[in-house]
């Protein structure tokens, strides 16, 4: 019986990282990268250091979860390691992205995180993970990227949650909450034939960074989520002494909003 990682959003950014450096922190007999670029995916191969199944899907349709589900059920692995890092933003207020924005946040986001989770976990034993990825964003209301800000409490929350109930089986769950962090997300979350809605960013992390933070913080057994840089970490303390009217009226004028 083989053990595994499953990685979602591997073909960039955070998730690529996670991808290149899963190998250093585990030892996996082969390592599931999904994601809907299949050239982004299969250059992944000369850089990690396990065997490598590269799944491409697009994990905002049902039939991608089907299929992931059935490809477990046939191969019958140990996953030891579920990365949930799929997902996106759009900047914009709730009435003037579509309905199809709004909707495809939720279902990227939670919908597919949930699911891959849940389809997962049976095939998990004792000191198996889950990694997933939130954002500082979890911590507090945003105008003008609510759906995106909401997504990401739902993953802190269910993220703590889950960790309890499954805590009794030896499988560890840790979430992981970014402040803005240099990738591609910012290519699908501007429009850039409208007005840009956030003018100032606090900071702007490297992926790397991200990543290597995580992985130490994960050896912490009594945590169940990391915070990575200074600035991140001082603006989600703020964040929880301050009321959120205040903060949300911060934000809207810190980006002329």
């Amino acid at each position: 019986m083989k053990n595994i990682a499953i990685i979602t959003g591997a073909s960039g950014g955070i998730g690529r990282c996670f991808a290149e450096t899963c190998c250093q922190h585990g030892s996996y007999d082969e390592v599931w990268v999904i994601a809907r670029n299949i050239e982004k995916l299969e250059s992944l191969r000369s850089s990690v250091g396990c065997p490598l199944l590269v799944i491409s899907a697009d994990l905002g349709k049902e039939e991608s979860y089907r299929y992931i589900e059935n490809l477990l059920r046939k191969e019958k692995p140990v996953v030891k390691l579920l990365v949930n890092c799929a997902g996106y933003g759009k900047f914009d207020a709730f009435e003037k992205l579509s309905y199809e924005e709004n909707m495809g946040m939720i279902d990227l986001n939670c919908r597919a995180l949930t699911a891959l989770t849940y389809i997962a976990l049976p095939y998990m034993k004792e000191k198996s993970e889950i990694l997933n990825v939130a954002s500082v964003a979890a911590f507090q209301p945003i105008p003008y990227i609510g759906v995106y800000g909401a997504s990401k409490a739902y993953v802190l929350s269910f993220s703590r949650a889950l960790g309890r109930e499954v805590g009794k089986r030896g499988i560890r769950v840790f979430a992981v909450c970014p402040f803005w962090t240099k990738t591609a997300f910012f290519d699908r979350a501007v429009d850039k034939d409208k007005k840009a809605v956030v003018k100032k960013y606090v900071a702007m992390y490297e992926p790397q960074y991200i990543a290597d933070y995580t992985w130490k913080a994960m050896k912490k057994k009594n945590k169940d989520y990391c915070i990575p840089g200074f600035k991140a970490k001082a603006q989600v303390l703020a964040v929880k002494l301050l009321p959120h009217k205040l903060v949300m009226s911060v934000w809207q004028k810190q980006q002329k909003l």
